[in-house]
């Protein structure tokens, strides 16, 4: 009877290791990563579904060819390749072998790309319909009113005042069309040692249309294109100034160092935000008049010098916080 039992559990087993197996196989066979399996040769003993479109090649065709046959040879020889791929080891049969698994980036790549796109699209194609409708309208109305016979005794003014329409939305959408062409050409920075200190004194002093409050840290000096710096931190502020003039409140603008950066910081006392998905968008703006690369360009700014630019609610009190941080000289 218990001989009986063993072999009853024996093949339990059998059976389970058999359906792990089967299921392991349906799995890989499935998965989006490329798997790849290589002996101690480095020739290559499995590969599933998503390794034979990697490779362009059927199973029959890739199996025993060596990983610099099949252009993995780099592959193999980084432990950790990142975010695309990895490298690990197990043993069949007592075997050493490498399992190479590689994920394809490129379709997930293409899909941002084109919602990035399509925001662009729309984005644009929002600024060019509000000049654009307003000069529809008015150059029809104005065909209408030459038309009449006879003219009214006022058609000059008319005329003049739809004139200086069509001329305020030409002028709004050559400068807009003008932002978007300097935030296409962003120079390289020209770095050189920069005390934050007096630059963000000064650009506290720019700003007279609310009281702007320096909290001022332990004098600190990066790294920058000072001119540059300078504007990132103009925009910030004046963003800040242009949230706080809502409500009557004030600006304050300060900095630390933490680990081996230093955080500037620029708070406001406006209403905050409702939404912070299409901040840095380019040209998406909830100013009247704005242009919409400001924070665009600041951050664009802000990663050409090693560092980052965050904007979010105050966690205390009404208002928004921006955050840039830059890796200390």
């Amino acid at each position: 009877r218990e001989i009986n039992a063993l072999g009853e559990t024996m093949r339990e087993h059998r059976v389970g290791a058999l359906e792990a197996t089967a299921l392991l196989r349906t799995v890989m066979s499935e998965i989006d990563v490329a798997v790849f399996a290589f002996d101690p040769e480095r020739r290559l003993r499995l590969v599933n579904r998503a390794g034979e479109r990697l490779l362009s090649l059927p199973s029959e065709r890739a199996l025993l060819r060596t990983a610099e046959e099949l252009g993995l040879e780099d592959c193999l020889r980084v432990r950790d390749g990142g975010a695309t791929n990895t490298l690990s080891s197990f043993r069949e049969r007592g075997v050493p072998h490498q399992l190479l698994v590689i994920a394809d980036l490129s379709q997930p790549l293409r899909e941002e790309e084109l919602k990035a796109w399509q925001r662009i699209v729309r984005v644009l194609g929002h600024e060019l319909n509000n000049s654009l409708a307003p000069i529809k309208s008015i150059a029809g109305s104005l065909a209408s009113l030459l038309a009449r016979e006879p003219l009214p005794a006022d058609w000059r003014e008319d005329v003049r005042s739809g004139l200086d329409v069509v001329t305020a939305r030409a002028v709004s959408l050559s400068r807009f069309m003008e932002s978007y062409a300097r935030l296409a050409r962003l120079p390289q920075p020209r770095l050189a040692p920069v005390e934050l200190g007096p630059l963000v004194r000064r650009v506290a002093g720019l700003e007279t249309r609310v009281r702007v409050e320096v909290a001022a840290g332990a004098e600190q000096t990066v790294s920058a294109d000072a001119d540059q710096l300078e504007q990132l931190l103009i925009n910030l502020v004046r963003n800040a100034a242009d949230a706080s003039l809502v409500t009557n409140g004030s600006v304050r603008v300060g900095w630390r160092a933490h680990g081996g950066q230093v955080e500037i910081w620029v708070e406001d006392e406006g209403l905050g935000l409702a939404n912070t998905a299409n901040l840095f968008v380019p040209f998406f703006t909830t100013k009247p008049g704005g242009s919409g690369i400001g924070l665009v360009l600041s951050r664009q700014i802000a990663e050409a010098h090693g560092g980052t630019l965050t904007l979010e609610n105050r966690a205390r009190g009404r208002g928004c916080e921006a955050r840039l941080r830059l890796p200390l000289q």
